[in-house]
């Protein structure tokens, strides 16, 4: 079991809103640090405490194999060996069902805590991993955009950097969709391994820098040692908010990071954004998919409903909403190495106590194809659009999305 807490939470509460930095730590890449620091205290106390979660699938999930259409011969037809029968599903209604392993999301579906996306895409698809999860992140397909969409929304609804670490990035780099302009994530991975290393000798030398605070008439020296204290601040934080956690939910066999993000979440941390891989392309099945795509469904699945069940147990659960995408979808037809190749329109999910349950958007057809692939039914800019506003309560989605995209009905302002 986890270390108990040294510090009372509004002990913790009170050294986050005093500023820390935003960074890449030993364990994380390397070391990248610059400063974020809370300029107006009472602004981060009268923000509303709702909290987005996005979780990327890598690798493109092959989404007629998550959310099977069981009842439609043209799935079977086109998949004569990796089309999943009736009687090796869980039915969510007539039409479709899931993989047997993912009696979470069956659960939070039947629990009318999850919106059902299908057919989400965009226009013109890229067939790459790299292209196209760019498009995902910055929310602009073929457009170059430098910065990402959950940067950009921290820049709309924070544009001074008012919140500590308004994103958080659980991962050994940094996303391009956690990229801003006025605000710099806190990435890391482990969080026993956040921590600067330095050598024995030079620790006197970094203490008396912390200590020597920004009095300096420099202003680029006053910069650097705003860095070096912030980041002694920032991974003590973190690493007390992981020891200090404890939870009686199981994660899973593969948890994946949203553990420690229950951990900052537990911890008060004051950010509003989470963005948190399934990596190493692990939904990239081209070869042999039945049993390793059942088995990725089953930690994924497991992971994500425990960490929903962990919101409600500390009693945030009315305040998290969790989102989870995959670049692309597979073809419709398997390929003669019993997988699936990369394609374009899969199902996306929107999963939280606050969230209308339901199915979105329209179903896509298995037989009027696209070169083999399914038409997109619902632009994924639509669900970006339903979070910035529905659930962010942000009135800029056009301006952060550089369009206008009708938001979902998933939640009661939307």
């Amino acid at each position: 079991m986890a270390k108990k807490p040294k510090l009372s939470g509004a002990d913790r509460k009170g050294l986050l809103q005093s500023g820390f930095g935003s960074m890449v730590l030993e364990g994380a890449s390397g070391i990248t640090t610059s400063p974020v620091w809370s300029k107006v205290a009472d602004a981060q106390a009268g923000a509303n405490e709702r909290i987005l979660v996005i979780v990327e699938l890598s690798g493109g999930n092959d989404g007629l194999n998550t959310v099977i259409p069981y009842a439609d011969d043209a799935y079977y037809n086109a998949r004569p060996h990796l089309g999943i029968r009736k009687d090796k599903l869980l039915r969510i209604d007539d039409h479709f069902g899931f993989q047997r392993t993912m009696a979470g999301f069956e659960r939070l579906y039947k629990d009318g805590k999850m919106g059902l996306v299908h057919g989400v895409g965009y226009d013109q698809p890229s067939f790459s991993h790299f292209s196209s999860m760019a498009f995902w992140q910055t929310g602009a397909p073929n457009s170059g955009e430098a910065y990402g969409w959950l940067g950009r929304m921290a820049d709309a609804i924070d544009p001074l950097g008012h919140t500590t670490n308004f994103l958080v990035n659980i991962d050994d780099h940094q996303s391009l969709a956690v990229r801003s302009m006025n605000h710099v994530p806190l990435v890391f991975d482990n969080p026993d391994n956040f921590t600067r290393h330095i050598y024995h000798d030079e620790m006197a030398a970094m203490s008396a820098i912390d200590l020597r605070g920004n009095g300096s008439a420099n202003a680029a020296e006053n910069f650097l040692f705003d860095i070096a204290a912030s980041a002694n601040t920032s991974e003590q934080l973190v690493r007390d908010a992981w020891n200090a956690y404890e939870s009686p939910i199981d994660y899973g066999l593969v948890p994946f990071g949203l553990e420690r993000v229950a951990a900052l979440i537990a911890a008060d941390f004051p950010t509003k954004v989470y963005y948190v891989p399934y990596r190493n392309n692990a939904f990239d099945t081209h070869v042999y998919q039945g049993d390793l795509h059942a088995r990725l469904w089953s930690y994924t699945s497991d992971h994500i409903a425990a960490f929903v069940e962990d919101m409600e147990r500390i009693g945030r659960g009315d305040d998290v909403v969790v989102m989870v995408f995959s670049e692309f979808g597979r073809r419709v037809a398997e390929n003669t190495s019993l997988g699936t190749d990369h394609g374009t329109a899969g199902p996306a999910f929107v999963i939280g106590k606050s969230v209308n349950g339901g199915q979105y958007g329209g179903v896509p057809s298995l037989t009027d194809l696209d070169d083999g692939n399914l038409r997109f039914t619902t632009d994924y800019r639509r669900i970006y659009s339903t979070l910035i506003q529905g659930w962010m309560g942000n009135n800029k989605a056009s301006s952060i999305l550089k369009d206008d995209f009708s938001p979902l009905p998933m939640f009661a302002s939307s």
